[in-house]
């Protein structure tokens, strides 16, 4: 339906998530991304990206989770564009470092820069600057191989910190570190 080598974005369309920005990057791009969710900016988006002219910006709505996982395979790479605290971690991004594939995102001081380590798993660049976004995406695009070794770090990052075991095992020995000091989790 999308083809495939788009950059993709799935989540709830929020204030917060920077999709504004992500459009914006979109403008005179040769690449195309696809926006998957629905959410309470959802009607303002698909008006901006009318108003820009953008046919590289398609919305599939809701997706399951079957399609989520396709896209994920079909896309070259994850983007990430919120840009303020309020986003504080980013499931889609372990998704997409389970599937192996290159992140962007925007540093907003919080575990968002923990999961995409820049230069290592992705890219990570300014907050609220749509040129930035435009510019990490061109670099991607025009250097597969960069991009298909930052996803093949990005799973190895997966493996080594972000599986269900690993985060399981991580948070029982800090809750016994803390118990271990007298202190309350």
């Amino acid at each position: 339906k999308y083809g495939e080598g788009f950059f993709f974005f799935v989540g709830v369309l929020r204030y917060y998530k920077g999709l504004h920005l992500l459009i914006d990057a979109c403008k005179d791009a040769r690449f195309k991304v696809v926006i998957a969710g629905a959410g309470p900016l959802e009607k303002e988006l698909k008006a901006q990206v009318s108003a820009l002219g953008l046919s590289n910006v398609k919305f599939a709505g809701r997706i399951s989770d079957e399609e989520k996982i396709a896209m994920y395979h079909l896309c070259h790479g994850v983007v990430f564009s919120s840009h303020v605290r309020s986003e504080a971690f980013g499931v889609t991004l372990v998704e997409g470092l389970m599937c192996s594939k290159p992140l962007i995102t925007a540093e907003t001081g919080t575990g968002t820069s923990f999961v995409n380590s820049h230069k290592e798993t992705g890219l990570v660049v300014k907050a609220n600057d749509s040129a930035a976004l435009h510019d990490a995406m061109t670099t991607l695009i025009d250097d597969p191989d960069m991009a298909r070794n930052m996803g093949r770090r990005g799973r190895e990052r997966y493996e080594l910190l972000l599986t269900g075991k690993k985060m399981g095992a991580s948070y029982a020995h800090l809750y016994r570190e803390l118990h271990a000091n007298g202190r309350k989790p």
